[in-house]
C-alpha cells in the first residue's frame, strides 16, 4: 500500500497537470541548471536578476569529503551563467549546525544554505526560519519537471516533506545512505553458505557457527542506536512511528525481533555489544575478521575497505539487506538534506540557493560526488555514469550491491522529539541487552516517546 506521503506526492503532481500553479504548468523536461534562461518571464523568478548574489551554505563535511564540496563549489561558481557565487562552510557536527541555525534564529545570524535532518528542518520551520521549496520544485521555468521527479528515488523525494507543517518540502536531497549489513564473503563461503541472512534466524545460525568454530571472536558487535532499531523494523514491514496516527509504535512485534535475537545470541556469547561507539569498535572488528557482520551506513564502504586493507589478513566483503524480511527488503534510507533559509533573505538568495541545489542533484554532480564520497545519488539516471564506481577495487561491488537496494527504501520519521526519543531507544536497547524483557523495555519506551510528542503537540 502507498504511503500517505506518496498519495499526497502524486495528488499533487495530477493536480498541478490538471490546474496548473497561479495560471501556469511546470514543464515536463527537466531543463540543465546552467541552461535556464534567467532573469525569468513568469514563475517564482520572474525578473530576479541574480548577477552578484551569494550563497553561504553551512556544511558538516571535513577532510577529504570537504574537498569534493570545494571542488564542486569551485565548478558551479566558475561555470553558472547567473553570476552567483557560493561560500561553502564546514561548520561541524549536525548538532553543532543544529544549535547555531537555532541560535542564529534569534540573532539573525544565518546562511543562505543549511544541511537538516528532518526533524531540525521541522524545529526550524516552527520559528518560520524555512523556505517551502515546493513552489521551486513546481516552477514552471526553474521547476524540476516530471522527467526528474520520475528519476529522483521517491523515498528521498518524499522525505523531504514535512507532516508538521502541512507537508512543506523544508529540504532538498543531494546525497543519501542506507543502513546496511556488511558480511564477509570469504568466511561464509568456507562454512557453506551460499548468500547472506535473510532473517534473524540465519543470522545466529551463521554469527554462532563462525564463533564457535574459531574463525572469529565476536560474531557481531551490537549497535544500539535508534537508526539500527528503525532499520531492522523496516525490514520487518513495521515501523516505529504511524504518521497516519500520529504516534509511535516501538510497542509493536517488528520493532521487538531484532532486540530479542540479539538479546539472545548475546546470552548464548555469539555476539558481543559495541565496545567502543566512538571509535566505532564494530567497524574494527570486522575489518580485521573478528567478526563475521558489521551494520552501518553504506557512506562507510570506503573506511570498511580500508580496514580490511589495513589489516594482517585481507578477504572479500560484500554488502546487503538488514535481516528480517521475507520477501522484499525495505532499507532505512537516512542523511541530512538542505534546506533554504528564509528569514532575513531576499528573493535572490532564495533562488540562488534553490539554483545551486538543484545543479547538485544532475547526473554528472551526483557521479562525481558518489565516486569520492561512497555516499548515494539521489537519481536513478546517475547510475549510467557509475560504471567506474561499480568496479573500483576494495570497494565497487560493495557500492553496486547497496545501490541496487535503493528501489524500496523508508526514511525515519521528522517529528521534532525524534532527536530526544533516539536517546530513549537507545537506553532502552542497553537496557535490554542487560537483561530487560524485550516486551516490558519496549512498551515502557514507546510511553515515553508518545508522552514527549504528546507534550510538544500541546505546545504548538
Amino acid at each position: 500500500m502507498q504511503s500517505r506521503l506518496t498519495k499526497l506526492v502524486l495528488f499533487v503532481f495530477v493536480m498541478v497537470a490538471m490546474l496548473g500553479v497561479a495560471g501556469v504548468q511546470a514543464q515536463d523536461a527537466y531543463v540543465n541548471t546552467f541552461d535556464l534562461t534567467l532573469p525569468a518571464a513568469e514563475g517564482i523568478g520572474q525578473g530576479l536578476d541574480l548577477n552578484g548574489t551569494t550563497v553561504v551554505w553551512w556544511h558538516n563535511h571535513t577532510g577529504a569529503r570537504e574537498e569534493v564540496v570545494k571542488a564542486a563549489v569551485d565548478q558551479f561558481n566558475a561555470e553558472n551563467p547567473f553570476g552567483i557565487t557560493v561560500e561553502a562552510v564546514s561548520k561541524g557536527s549536525y548538532d553543532d549546525i543544529f544549535n547555531a541555525i537555532t541560535a542564529g534564529i534569534q540573532t539573525s545570524e544565518l546562511p543562505e544554505i543549511t544541511v537538516a535532518y528532518g526533524n531540525q528542518a521541522t524545529v526550524y520551520q516552527d520559528n518560520d526560519a524555512l523556505v517551502d521549496l515546493e513552489p521551486y520544485v513546481m516552477d514552471p521555468v526553474v521547476g524540476i519537471g516530471s522527467d526528474f521527479t520520475e528519476d529522483m528515488f521517491t523515498g528521498f523525494f518524499e522525505s523531504d516533506l514535512s507532516v508538521d507543517h502541512d507537508n512543506q518540502r523544508l529540504g532538498f536531497s543531494v546525497y543519501r545512505s542506507m543502513e546496511m549489513l556488511y558480511y564477509n564473503v570469504d568466511a561464509l563461503t568456507a562454512m557453506g553458505y551460499t548468500a547472506p541472512p535473510k532473517s534473524w534466524e540465519e543470522f545466529k545460525e551463521m554469527a554462532c557457527k563462525y564463533v564457535n568454530d574459531g574463525m572469529g571472536t565476536d560474531g557481531y558487535q551490537i549497535r544500539t542506536d535508534a537508526s539500527f532499531i528503525a532499520a531492522a523494523a523496516f525490514a520487518a514491514g513495521g515501523d516505529i512511528y504511524d504518521a497516519e496516527n500520529d504516534v509511535f509504535t516501538f510497542d509493536s512485534p517488528e520493532v521487538a525481533a531484532m532486540p530479542q535475537a540479539m538479546q539472545d545470541m548475546l546470552n548464548e556469547g555469539c555476539v558481543k555489544i559495541q565496545t567502543d561507539p566512538a571509535a566505532r569498535s564494530d567497524q574494527a572488528a570486522f575489518g580485521t575478521g573478528a567478526a563475521l557482520f558489521y551494520t552501518g551506513s553504506s557512506s562507510g564502504i570506503p573506511f570498511v575497505a580500508q580496514a580490511i586493507a589495513d589489516a594482517p589478513t585481507q578477504f572479500e566483503f560484500d554488502t546487503a539487506a538488514i535481516p528480517g524480511y521475507t520477501d522484499t527488503p525495505v532499507q532505512d534510507v537516512y542523511g541530512a538534506s538542505n534546506s533554504v533559509i528564509a528569514q532575513g533573505k531576499t528573493p535572490e538568495q532564495i533562488l540562488a540557493s534553490w539554483l545551486f541545489l538543484r545543479w547538485y542533484t544532475e547526473p554528472t554532480q551526483q557521479a562525481e560526488w558518489a565516486a569520492k564520497t561512497g555516499y548515494f545519488p539521489v537519481r536513478r539516471s546517475t547510475a549510467a555514469d557509475l560504471a567506474d564506481v561499480f568496479a573500483a577495487p576494495g570497494t565497487g561491488k560493495a557500492f553496486e550491491s547497496a545501490f541496487n537496494l535503493l528501489g524500496s527504501t523508508k526514511a525515519e520519521t521528522s517529528v521534532p522529539v525524534y532527536q530526544t526519543v533516539r536517546s530513549e531507544a537507545t537506553a532502552a536497547f542497553n537496557d535490554i541487552l542487560d537483561g530487560a524483557d524485550v516486551t516490558e523495555r519496549l512498551a515502557e519506551l514507546n510511553d515515553l516517546a508518545n508522552q514527549l510528542l504528546e507534550e510538544a503537540r500541546a505546545a504548538q
